[in-house]
């Protein structure tokens, strides 16, 4: 049988970037790769599988003989795209918001709860966020062991996060103020530097840190805490799990990081979740602070699992632990965990 068609639609995007690379260092599931983007982009040569690839625009004729498409659009343009596709036979693995919180949509971390792919009536399968995605990694196994009931976290988010608008923003900064060793010793003397170029942040990056990631929702929460709390308990399938989550922008260039605060249902130790999270996968235990070792978004860029360790039971609760996550959000956060969902769907229509 002749194997699967692929649509990357957004391709030239910074995740459709490392779509193309994971695409290429995969093993290779996939007969036909079609590239879409907007018209703009249409035309563009992409390398991969080490063939030049045009890229075509986005269109409902586009998808006519795909079997899979992974979306990273924006999610106005995945709510008015992703059902033509659908229209068309194609199966959507989107990696927006749009669908993510559709009871009749699975969200899907393929290690956590990869039954839930069964049941998709829409034919779309949402992608967790890209925070969601790095903690979840050391939370299911630990839950699964031990009852999850309670997570307080606080996120340290990558500029990239943003798209490569943070990226250029967080670099441009970064080169006003570098040599002037006055800087963040007065009040107002960083803003000065940096002067309006904010880019998508609302106040400088460089030398700070920014305690809002996302849009205003109700009562001061922002959307990307909600998001913490909301995915959380849709991937884990607990709906009363509390969740309470501040979502901080850090200076970083890529690596989403999260300190957990998690409670459980029954007594914890520090060894004993270690064990859980040696063998559990897409993890990679990095513990040993004697030695100058944690989980740091340097290191794991580029990487493919989520970085986990300062693991401490809590002082005042033996159901409690504190423990630090770290995850490359353009890589598992987004474009690695679209694309083994993909390749699940791709393993069914064989």
């Amino acid at each position: 049988m002749a194997q699967p068609t692929l649509a990357v639609v957004g391709a030239t995007g910074s995740v459709g970037t490392v779509m193309l690379e994971l695409l290429s260092s995969r093993r290779n599931v996939w007969g036909e790769i079609r590239l879409l983007a907007t018209a703009r982009s249409a035309g563009k040569q992409l390398s991969c599988r080490g063939e030049q690839l045009t890229v075509r625009e986005l269109t409902p004729e586009a998808f006519d003989g795909v079997d899979v498409a992974m979306f990273d659009v924006p999610d106005d343009v995945s709510r008015e795209w992703a059902p033509i596709a659908t229209a068309r036979g194609v199966t959507v693995v989107d990696n927006s918001a749009a669908f993510r919180m559709e009871p009749d949509v699975p969200l899907v971390v393929p290690e956590v709860n990869k039954d839930a792919l069964r049941d998709r009536p829409r034919n779309i399968v949402a992608n967790a966020n890209c925070t969601v995605m790095a903690m979840m990694m050391a939370i299911a196994p630990l839950h699964r062991e031990y009852g999850l009931r309670e997570l307080v976290l606080a996120s340290y988010q990558a500029a990239s996060g943003a798209g490569q608008v943070g990226v250029d923003t967080l670099h441009d900064q970064l080169s006003k103020v570098a040599g002037d060793r006055s800087l963040g010793s007065r009040p107002g003397n960083v803003r000065q530097a940096v002067g309006d170029d904010l880019g998508p942040f609302p106040a400088p990056l460089a030398l700070n840190v920014v305690p809002w990631s996302g849009a205003l929702e109700p009562l001061g929460w922002s959307s990307e805490e909600l998001k913490l709390r909301n995915e959380s308990r849709k991937i884990l399938e607990l709906q009363a799990l509390k969740v309470s989550a501040t979502c901080v922008r850090v200076p970083v260039v890529t690596g989403h990081s999260i300190a957990v605060h998690a409670v459980f249902g029954s007594e914890v130790t520090a060894d004993g979740a270690r064990q859980a999270l040696r063998g559990a996968p897409g993890v990679i235990l990095v513990d040993d602070p004697e030695a100058g070792e944690f989980p740091m978004p340097i290191d794991a860029v580029g990487t493919d699992p989520s970085w986990v360790g300062r693991i401490r039971r809590a002082m005042d609760d033996p159901r409690a632990l504190d423990l630090f996550v770290t995850g490359d959000n353009m890589r598992k956060g987004a474009a690695l965990n679209t694309l083994q969902i993909a390749e699940l769907i791709a393993a069914e229509k064989k």
